[in-house]
């Protein structure tokens, strides 16, 4: 199966007959526009994208929270490729706002699997990492469609997922945040780990240890990627760079991260976005 990256946490999965996006983020609006502006899909870029990646086989596009970052593009990726979305009530209103036919929202159910082909999904609930003076809307919901422009403030978290798909026998987790629940993973196991390590870089060694004791110790993985660590403010037509330092240190984060897989003799691999892999 090829995975490709494209920054953040969006993955596109696919294996030769279908294939599943999760999370949809082409578009990186400056940190200005972010934070003083009004933020809409860059079509020119997600067609370049679009186009220069196979995109037919698209199926459906699973949202793991309402941030800006994670499903800004999502309708239009969607309407393009006519895929279905799945996710929370707020995604749905974003997908709304997008104008996405209602035949292809789907809002999901954590206790019910989706299958596409020969994928299966399921939903975990996670939690988003800790808040910041500039992201501190977790837990608040998009109650009505979502249009574009809109402002930072317009795309509220709507709650946090994980995802575990179950392909050809093997399991792959998506865990997009540096956060936990205690306890949800104690009964996941998987083959291939894609890890959030987004903010891992500024917290304390206690709290990274424990925050490995909930994830890589509980799923036991083979391989770990990491995931949402580059500055989503940079365009992808540009060289990647590291989070921005005021939010992150991205350096630090990997350079532990991957200490600790090769202390237990787990692959540790660096997907750069735009680079597909085979897993």
């Amino acid at each position: 199966m090829n995975v490709t990256f494209f920054g953040t946490t969006t993955l596109l999965f696919d294996d030769g007959k279908d294939a599943l996006m999760f999370d949809g983020h082409f578009t990186r609006p400056s940190f200005l526009r972010y934070v003083m502006g009004t933020m809409e899909t860059d079509t020119a870029m997600a067609d370049s994208i679009l186009e220069r990646f196979d995109f037919s086989r698209l199926r459906g596009i699973f949202v793991s929270h309402t941030h800006h970052d994670h499903v800004m593009d999502v309708p239009y990726i969607a309407n393009h490729c006519h895929a279905d979305i799945y996710g929370t009530e707020s995604a749905a209103n974003v997908a709304r706002g997008g104008q996405v036919p209602e035949e292809q929202i789907h809002v999901f159910n954590p206790s019910r699997p989706v299958t596409v082909g020969d994928f299966t999904v399921t939903v975990i609930p996670s939690i988003h990492s800790e808040p910041t003076i500039i992201n501190n809307d977790l837990g608040q919901t998009i109650d009505e469609p979502l249009v574009q422009p809109a402002r930072k403030k317009h795309y509220k978290e709507g709650g946090s997922y994980d995802f575990l798909i179950r392909h050809g026998g093997r399991n792959i987790l998506i865990h997009p945040s540096f956060n936990y629940l205690e306890g949800q993973l104690d009964d996941i196991r998987a083959d291939l780990l894609f890890l959030g390590i987004g903010t891992m870089g500024k917290a304390s060694e206690e709290t990274i240890r424990t925050f490995y004791r909930e994830t890589i110790d509980k799923v036991q993985p083979r391989t770990v990627v990491p995931i949402h660590w580059d500055n989503f403010f940079s365009p992808l037509d540009k060289p990647i760079r590291d989070m921005l330092r005021i939010a992150d240190n991205t350096r630090r984060a990997m350079d532990h991260v991957a200490r600790f897989c090769g202390e237990r003799d787990i692959e540790f691999i660096v997907q750069y976005p735009l680079i597909r892999l085979r897993f």
